[in-house]
């Protein structure tokens, strides 16, 4: 942002504020090669010299805004979207805040003062001479991690002690890498970052200074959601793509070598399944199938292949099986091999499958991440050198989730405990009373005593999720007439959204095979998949109730 060459005459010495108190563990942290991680505490800081001050925002005197020039004033609105900035403010008698040169005073950064860094935004430099907020140089100030596993407990402050504060402040209120005093993320809509001078590209490509340097290899409004996911789950770094399925595929391709082999399960989702069966095999990646609760099965796969990765959803899609992470984990471990859970039907509130020994977790952030049916999405979290492999093929194969979705699914995720409580809740109930009803079959909730895998469930969840699959005591036309009285679902693919959404598979995922093709999966044609949204449980259960009646 232009200012002018006058203002350090005008207006008084700027007051800055640190911010909030965080765990001496927070540090600032970025990967050699000059590129932001993602992860919760990697958002850039930069320390100075003769005053020990760090982490610092500006904050402007009254008036300020007003007395600039208008083409500054209009620039001063992208204060609030300013691309990730560190550089000095140069205010006592030309030599910034450390030495001559602009850099940190040697040794005036005491052990104490070096122990109380928290990880906070960057500083915000107002140029004299230049039209733009522009990337300083971050070498002196970026400490790079040497610890390769962080623990839950480790990302979360003090003062947040459940998931839902996490969800609303992880990524913001604990430091975010965007300069504002706006309570909300701004969203940066860039394609690419630009460089002051050759000298600052040459640093940034030899890893002394920090930039995205381009849309596609990363975005600030992006990095407060995989810094927001990865506070959840536990990671230490969580790349956002562009859906859930490109995070599927990505991961595959990044992941598992050419005439590699890997593991996954019966009841997947169908396109998942299709990738597996039809493009990996082209690499020469063979994949054993085995059903969820099938551990023989995985023991032989792992003895018999030399397995890169077991790959599966808990619970699965539709029928909601759920796999013992804690064990296949440690099995696969023994053998040399990854664990990825599709963790997309628990959510991070439900179910913690890094805690339980995984090494990576996925999610469509479709669903209920981003909560409100407006968005695509899809996101891994683990282990940062996972995370980051798979990081670099995506940055090659592209699927880059979009600036705007992502501020999307940081405002949805706000709501994401208080959402998950409404369907956990309804759901649950509703399971109950469908299974009495004379006029289903049988229910798919792994809340109910009757799931396969119940007390599994309730070891390694906490919540069983809004979806209920169910079979209609009819045939494919009297399971579509139930589903064509319903009055508050909509008929529709997805679910997790606060709409409740109803489809019934046959149709919906699997018309394109004939009747007995369907029966190899185990869908139906009574099957229905419903998605419990957050309307008011007794309008839901009104309504699902006179449909059956309809039948």
């Amino acid at each position: 942002m232009a200012v002018s060459s006058c203002c350090a005459r005008i207006f008084p010495a700027f007051e800055c504020r640190s911010d909030p108190e965080f765990p001496g563990n927070l540090k600032p942290e970025i990967p050699a090669g000059g590129r932001f991680s993602g992860k919760v505490n990697s958002v850039p800081t930069r320390l100075f010299g003769a005053n020990a001050l760090s982490s610092l925002i500006l904050r402007f005197p009254p008036n300020f805004v007003r007395q600039l020039s208008t083409k500054a004033r209009r620039n001063c609105s992208n204060i609030g979207v300013a691309q990730i900035v560190a550089a000095s403010w140069s205010n006592n008698n030309g030599t910034g805040f450390g030495g001559p040169t602009g850099a940190p005073a040697v040794g005036s950064i005491t052990a104490v003062d070096a122990a109380a860094i928290p990880a906070a935004e960057p500083i915000v430099e107002l140029a004299s001479s230049d039209d733009a907020v522009v990337l300083g140089d971050l070498s002196s100030a970026i400490k790079l991690s040497s610890s390769d596993s962080t623990s839950l407990g480790d990302l979360r402050p003090s003062f947040l002690s459940s998931d839902g504060s996490i969800a609303i402040h992880a990524g913001e209120r604990l430091g975010r890498g965007i300069v504002t005093d706006a309570i909300t993320t701004p969203v940066v809509n860039t394609s690419a970052y630009f460089f002051k001078k050759s000298a600052d590209l040459i640093d940034f490509k030899e890893g002394r200074q920090a930039s995205f340097e381009y849309g596609r290899y990363g975005n600030p409004t992006t990095v407060v959601l995989e810094e927001k996911i990865s506070a959840l789950e536990g990671a230490e770094s969580t790349l956002l793509l562009a859906s859930g399925m490109c995070a599927s595929t990505v991961m595959l391709l990044a992941l598992v070598p050419a005439g590699g082999h890997i593991v996954t399960t019966t009841d997947c989702y169908r396109k998942t399944r299709i990738f597996i069966e039809t493009f990996l095999p082209k690499m020469g990646i063979r994949a054993t199938v085995i059903d969820p609760a099938d551990v023989e099965g995985l023991k032989a796969a792992l003895d018999q292949n030399n397995v890169t990765i077991f790959f599966t959803e808990s619970p699965t899609n539709p029928f909601l099986r759920c796999v013992d992470i804690q064990l296949v984990s440690e099995l696969c471990h023994q053998k040399g091999a990854l664990v990825c859970i599709d963790g997309t039907f628990a959510t991070p509130l439900n179910q913690k499958a890094l805690a339980l020994g995984a090494d990576l977790v996925l999610h469509s952030a479709t669903k209920y991440i981003a909560g409100h049916n407006d968005v695509l999405a899809g996101c891994i979290s683990g282990r940062k050198s996972l995370v980051s492999a798979v990081r670099n093929m995506h940055h090659m194969l592209g699927g880059t989730l979009n600036p705007n979705a992502a501020y999307l699914i940081i405002r949805g995720m706000k709501t994401l405990h208080l959402r998950m409580q409404q369907q956990n809740t309804t759901a649950f109930r509703m399971a109950e009373i469908l299974e009495a009803h004379p006029k289903v079959q049988c229910v798919y909730y792994p809340g109910l005593a009757s799931h396969p895998e119940h007390e599994l469930a309730k070891r390694q969840m906490s919540g069983f999720g809004g979806v209920v699959s169910f079979e209609i005591d009819g045939d494919l036309m009297t399971t579509a007439k139930f589903v064509d009285a319903l009055k508050i679902a909509y008929i529709a693919p997805s679910f997790g959204g606060c709409e409740s959404i109803v489809d019934q598979p046959a149709i919906m995922s699997y018309w394109d095979l004939s009747q007995s093709e369907r029966l190899k999966y185990g869908i139906k044609d009574s099957l229905v998949r419903f998605s419990f949204g957050v309307e008011d449980f007794e309008d839901l259960k009104a309504d699902i109730l006179q449909a059956l009646e309809a039948i």
